[in-house]
C-alpha cells in the first residue's frame, strides 16, 4: 500500500494510503470466504428493504490478513487534519459514530420529505469521514437529489454512491459473501446386533422355549 502524500496545485494533498483503503471498500469484486468480519468496528447499517435479492455489499468487513495488513494505517489517518488545526478530533475515524448518528436523523427527515427513497434496499457505512450509499434504487429514482442531502450530514467530508437500478446486470460494489457452514458429520455406525445365546447343554436345536408345549 502506497504511504506517500501527493501535493496537487493551489496547495491541495492527497493521502494515497487514504485512497488505497478506500479501494478496499469501493472494488466491484467479491470478497474471499474467509471469516469476513468488520474487525474496525466501522459504522455499517441497512437503511432500507424494499427492493428483493439486492446483493449485500461487504461493506467494512475484511479477512484477518487485510486487516492486519491495514489497521497500523488507522492509527495515523486524521493526524494530519488535526495538525493542520482544520479538524476538532485527533483521528477521522473518531468522527464515525457522531456521523452514523446524524446520517439516521437525515433519512428521518427524509422519510418525510422524500419519501421515494424509501422505495431501495440500501447500506450505509461510514469509514474516517466518508459515507458509502450502497445498494438498489427503484427505476428512475432521482438519486443525486437524495445523495446531495446525505452530503449536508455534519462532519461528512465525502459522500460516495455506489447505487444501481438494475442489479441483475451486477453491482458497483463488493459483495458480502459468507463463508460456506462446515459439512455435517457423518452419521456414526449402527451398532452389530448382538449374538444369539448359545443353547444350553444337551438341548436339541429348536427345543428352546419349547418345554410348555409338550403335555
Amino acid at each position: 500500500m502506497l504511504g506517500s502524500i501527493v501535493i496537487l496545485k493551489e496547495g491541495m494533498m492527497i493521502d494515497t494510503r487514504r485512497i488505497g483503503l478506500a479501494l478496499m471498500l469501493l472494488l466491484p469484486a467479491a470478497h474471499a470466504e474467509d471469516d469476513l468480519q468488520n474487525r474496525g468496528h466501522d459504522p455499517f447499517f441497512q437503511i432500507s428493504s424494499a427492493i428483493p435479492d439486492c446483493p449485500e455489499p461487504a461493506g467494512p468487513r475484511v479477512s484477518e490478513a487485510e486487516w492486519r495488513r491495514e489497521s497500523h494505517h488507522r492509527i495515523e489517518h486524521g493526524n494530519h487534519c488535526w495538525v493542520e488545526g482544520r479538524c476538532r478530533l485527533p483521528n477521522a475515524f473518531t468522527y464515525d459514530e457522531e456521523i452514523a448518528d446524524s446520517a439516521r436523523r437525515r433519512l428521518q427527515w427524509l422519510s418525510a420529505n422524500m419519501p421515494a427513497w424509501r422505495q431501495s434496499t440500501l447500506w450505509v457505512t461510514v469509514w474516517q469521514r466518508w459515507m458509502l450509499v450502497q445498494g438498489c434504487v427503484a427505476p428512475g429514482f432521482a438519486v443525486g437529489p437524495f445523495i446531495d442531502a446525505l452530503r449536508e450530514v455534519p462532519d461528512v467530508e465525502r459522500v460516495i454512491d455506489e447505487t444501481t437500478a438494475h442489479p441483475e446486470r451486477g453491482v458497483p460494489y463488493a459483495r458480502y459473501r459468507s463463508a460456506a457452514p462446515a459439512p455435517a458429520p457423518a452419521p456414526a455406525p449402527a451398532p452389530a446386533p448382538a449374538p444369539a445365546p448359545a443353547p444350553a447343554p444337551g438341548a436339541k436345536a429348536g427345543d428352546a422355549g419349547n418345554g410348555d408345549r409338550k403335555r
